[in-house]
C-alpha cells in the first residue's frame, strides 16, 4: 500500500526547508563588511569581463 502523507505537514516542512535556504544565503551576504562584498563583487565583475575578452566568437576568422 502507499504511504499516507499529511499535506499539511508537508507544506510546512518544505517552507521550512526554503526558509532556511534563504536565511543561509542572507548570512553569506551580510555577515562580511560592506567593502568585502564590494571588493568581491568587483573581483567577479572582472573575471567575467576577461572571460568575455578571450572568447572566440564563430567567424572570426580563427
Amino acid at each position: 500500500m502507499a504511504e499516507l502523507v499529511n499535506l499539511r505537514t508537508a507544506r510546512k516542512q518544505a517552507a521550512r526547508r526554503r526558509d532556511d535556504q534563504t536565511a543561509s544565503v542572507n548570512r553569506l551576504a551580510n555577515g562580511q563588511p560592506k567593502r568585502l562584498r564590494r571588493l568581491q563583487a568587483a573581483e567577479q565583475e572582472q573575471a567575467n569581463h576577461m572571460l568575455d575578452l578571450h572568447r572566440i566568437e564563430p567567424g572570426d576568422g580563427r
